[in-house]
């Protein structure tokens, strides 16, 4: 699993509910939920973000609600991949349900600046910061982690028989 992509940046403690506010939780289309990432945070995301770009977060992403739209929200929105230093547990399992690619790399997360290009290569656990050349380690996915983000999410790799 390999992602390129230029970066967005974002701090500690980004919760579901500027992830995805509330009051878009009576849809479930992605593209609606979609339009309205990050807009309690920043403005500005979606009409910026673009198809494989990559979020880097501090501490505690996803911390809040277990709403699953939050990951939904943004793998929509074109995000191939989120670094962080940490996620919260909740967002974690839920992402990697929807097949959102996410992965914990603390250095990478700190150093890693707006809009730099970021290519990440997930299955050797490797982080390049193509903008300066800082290269990162971090733990490969699973095989199985691999297979559910590869096939769109849990359900669909249940579907396809993949993790029978």
């Amino acid at each position: 699993m390999k992602y390129t992509g230029n970066v967005i940046k974002y701090g500690d403690n980004v919760d579901t509910d500027v992830i995805i506010p509330a009051r878009y939780l009576n849809t479930s289309d992605h593209k609606e939920l979609a339009s309205h990432c990050m807009e309690d945070l920043d403005s500005t995301f979606v009409n910026r973000v673009k198809q494989g770009d990559i979020i880097t977060a501090g501490q505690n992403f996803g911390c809040g609600s277990s709403r699953e739209h939050a990951p939904i929200a943004i793998k929509a929105s074109g995000v191939s991949l989120v670094i962080a230093k940490s996620f919260a547990r909740i967002f974690y399992r839920n992402a990697i349900n929807i097949g959102l690619a996410i992965v914990e790399c603390p250095a990478a997360a700190e150093e890693i600046s707006e809009g730099d290009t970021v290519e990440a290569d997930l299955d050797n656990g490797i982080i390049r910061n193509i903008t300066t050349g800082r290269e990162y380690k971090t733990a490969p996915f699973p095989l199985f982690v691999q297979k559910i983000i590869e096939n769109g999410g849990l359900m669909e790799s249940v579907a396809k028989g993949i993790l029978n």
